[in-house]
């Protein structure tokens, strides 16, 4: 009975001793592409949308206020034909006083925690080499749908050009990015001295 007992505790034994063995160690890749072509972007008037002074008395207490859009243009130069995307970072995350909505980038804050209101950056009129419409995908690329209204450059998906709809791999492309800013009604806001409009994104260009 003893040696019956000891040969089962040694299993048991051996068995705990394979199974921390195969759990002591884990696997690491790296991957990745080296690109041979490099892309450019860049924007009209340095990237900035300014709408000067606004006076308080002027914006709506209970609703929100549209500011008139303003239209930049955004320029990508390829060295070659290039799949990339793009990706918009809201630097103010948190701040959209639009919160239910994902594609609306914040102003900041006031206070500390008044919402300022939010801009929507709408993607127009994209000319390439060749003819393309606008695209984005919610998963980073893995599917892609056309962008027929010209609906927002959100942060959580990407947007490219192309159609079918798939990308295409292009050597320049310009389009019109709209931004369209609304301010949240004052009465929310505490504006007893001047409160600056504070978005900030930036636009991560993808290779595909």
């Amino acid at each position: 009975m003893k040696d019956s007992l000891a040969a089962f505790t040694g299993a048991l034994l051996i068995a705990h001793g394979a199974m921390a063995l195969a759990a002591s160690s884990v696997d690491l890749s790296v991957k990745g592409i080296i690109t041979p072509s490099a892309c450019a972007p860049s924007l009209s008037d340095g990237g900035q949308v300014d709408y000067g002074k606004i006076a308080a008395k002027d914006l709506s207490a209970t609703g929100t206020t549209l500011l008139a859009p303003v239209t930049l243009k955004l320029k990508v130069e390829c060295e070659a034909d290039t799949l990339f995307a793009l990706n918009g970072r809201d630097n103010r995350l948190g701040s959209s006083y639009f919160s239910a909505l994902s594609h609306i980038y914040g102003l900041g804050l006031v206070n500390g925690n008044e919402k300022l209101g939010g801009y929507g950056i709408g993607v127009f009129n994209p000319v390439a080499d060749e003819p393309v419409q606008p695209l984005f995908s919610f998963d980073n690329g893995t599917t892609w749908l056309v962008n027929s209204s010209g609906s927002y450059m959100g942060h959580p998906f990407w947007n490219a050009f192309g159609d079918s709809p798939t990308p295409k791999a292009l050597r320049s492309v310009n389009v019109d990015l709209r931004i369209s800013t609304e301010i949240a009604p004052v009465a929310n806001l505490t504006l007893t001295e001047e409160v600056p409009l504070d978005g900030s994104a930036t636009l991560d260009l993808i290779y595909l």
